[in-house]
């Protein structure tokens, strides 16, 4: 058994409410000295941190994930409650990755956001220099798998944005957009997502605010029609205009709250609001639904609209699930075979140290070979000695009895090989 296991520690939207999962989220700059901060305590750390879930992935001990959501808890300050994570070791924690990836663990059924998140959270790790051997291979795989199952199968076809649901909703509760003036608060991909969804199927009025103005001018231009960039110091003139809010700015915090809506509220002659939270953390704090005439959905909200198309999607989940055990066994039969990495290594560098011997004593005694002839020589021992191999190194990858073969030829030709790699590098 390897020293170190594949291991996964989260909390998503079927085990925990955004409350919660709003307080293990990670923020694009708390999430690199939280992974040094990991990285320091485990071998390998990858954090993928989402709308609908927050997972450490590690490479550590036999039954040592239950330590992976404490590690979360510390590196957020947190509390959240043991039986809220689900603990994942090995196969298992790498199906469910995979399974991620190929957006059939998602709070809406093959939205295709997730695999640019793992992606994400890839990279960032290897910028924290955190992305060991064994993890880079498991989340090259998940891409992968995500990457197969959208164009093998009608998995994605059919499936909707947290954005679109969103926009669903806000059609569901305000009626026909047409004569609605919504504002987008966010011009970042969320934002993006949800105007150009609103201007593609509502007709809606559409103000879009973002902390940066030139970004928010742009998506409106970008969009086109009657979309409009609203600075962020008029934000109150737009709220009493609109008839519906869309945020997701992932401000890590409340951007509005009662204080921030009680002008724009009293400017609107008691005409509703309808207020969209898609942000983890929120960024509107649930205190506004005390405001007459204000309602707020939030992220968990979006889910029912979401379930709407899942029915089409759901055909699809077991071909999905086909590709997915196909890609977790590959990953486990490299896994498998770092065991004999070492050996083979061993194996290699006596032959080659064996030929280079033989090969200096025969040329010694060839003093007038010229240059061209001796390179065929080399040239000709080195093939010889790896088609030797061939066959061994490959029983040795394949064959059922991989001990057997290694103590055989361990001892047949006295071989040394170094510990195999914890988590894989070189192999």
């Amino acid at each position: 058994m390897k020293s170190l296991l594949v291991s996964c520690a989260g909390v998503n939207h079927n085990t925990s409410p955004v409350e919660e999962r709003e307080r293990l989220a990670f923020t694009a700059d708390e999430l690199p000295p939280a992974l040094l901060s990991a990285g320091g305590e485990v071998d390998g750390a990858v954090i993928l941190s989402t709308c609908n879930r927050t997972e450490l992935y590690a490479t550590v001990p036999p039954g040592q994930a239950q330590g992976l959501a404490k590690l979360l808890n510390r590196l957020k300050g947190t509390g959240i409650d043991a039986s809220h994570f689900y603990l994942l070791e090995h196969e298992e924690a790498v199906g469910h990755l995979f399974s991620v990836a190929a957006g059939i663990d998602s709070m809406v059924l093959g939205e295709s956001q997730i695999l640019g998140q793992v992606r994400d959270a890839m990279s960032a790790a290897t910028q924290a220099g955190t992305l060991n051997g064994v993890l880079s291979r498991v989340f090259h795989s998940a891409i992968a798998a995500g990457k197969r199952a959208r164009s093998e199968t009608e998995i994605g076809r059919h499936a909707i944005s947290i954005s679109s649901a969103a926009v669903a909703l806000a059609r569901r509760h305000a009626g026909d957009l047409r004569d609605k003036t919504i504002l987008v608060l966010s011009a970042g991909s969320t934002g993006k997502l949800a105007a150009r969804s609103l201007a593609e199927s509502s007709g809606a009025r559409i103000l879009i605010a973002n902390r940066t103005a030139e970004k928010a001018q742009l998506l409106a231009e970008e969009i086109g029609g009657a979309a409009r960039g609203v600075p962020l110091e008029r934000l109150n003139e737009g709220l009493a205009e609109a008839d519906v809010v869309i945020t997701g700015t992932g401000a890590g915090g409340f951007v509005l709250g009662p204080e921030q809506l009680a002008v724009p509220v009293s400017r609107r002659n008691g005409r509703g609001l309808l207020l969209i939270d898609v942000a983890v953390p929120r960024d509107i704090d649930p205190a506004v639904r005390r405001i007459p005439n204000v309602s707020l959905f939030d992220i968990d909200d979006v889910e029912s609209e979401a379930e709407s198309g899942r029915t089409v999607r759901q055909a699809e989940v077991q071909r999905v699930q086909a590709i997915v055990e196909e890609e977790v066994a590959g990953f486990l039969a490299w896994w498998e075979s770092l065991d004999v990495v070492p050996v083979i290594s061993a194996l290699r560098e006596r032959a080659e140290e064996i030929r280079r011997a033989e090969l200096a004593r025969a040329l010694r005694r060839l003093p007038d070979l010229d240059d061209e002839s001796r390179r065929r020589i080399e040239a000709m021992t080195s093939a010889i000695v790896k088609k030797m191999l061939d066959r061994p190194i490959a029983r040795l990858k394949d064959g059922a009895d991989k001990a057997l073969y290694m103590e055989a030829l361990e001892d047949l030709f006295d071989l040394h090989p170094s510990p195999a790699p914890s988590h894989g590098k070189g192999a």
